[in-house]
């Protein structure tokens, strides 16, 4: 079984790519990163089946803090962040985007 600091390794390497990507893209958003959660998801990985973390990407673009949109993302964009995490990290399976607008969702992942 993974430990947590192969948890917290993979939400490193999945976070630079995150940003790397955004930053080459030339968007500005007010707040961007990248979460690996706690649980795992079933992916395939080498051809065999894989029971590994997903990296959820978080964005908001906000004026006051209380209220934030989500930037709609390029979808060239999202493929290419999903196809290095899942290529480039080890122990990330899957990827998603967090479209919930604050405040329904907060800003943060706990």
């Amino acid at each position: 079984m993974p430990s947590t600091r192969d948890r917290l390794e993979a939400l490193r390497e999945a976070d630079a790519i995150v940003r790397e990507e955004i930053d080459k893209a030339g968007l500005t958003i007010w707040q961007y990163f990248a979460v690996v959660p706690d649980f795992r998801a079933t992916g395939v990985r080498e051809g065999k089946r894989a029971y590994d973390w997903p990296c959820i990407i978080r964005c908001i673009n906000t004026v006051d803090v209380m209220t934030a949109e989500v930037p709609e993302l390029d979808w060239a964009l999202l493929k290419r962040i999903t196809a290095r995490v899942t290529a480039e990290v080890p122990g990330i399976c899957r990827v998603c985007y967090d479209l919930t607008p604050k405040p329904v969702g907060t800003v943060e992942w706990e």
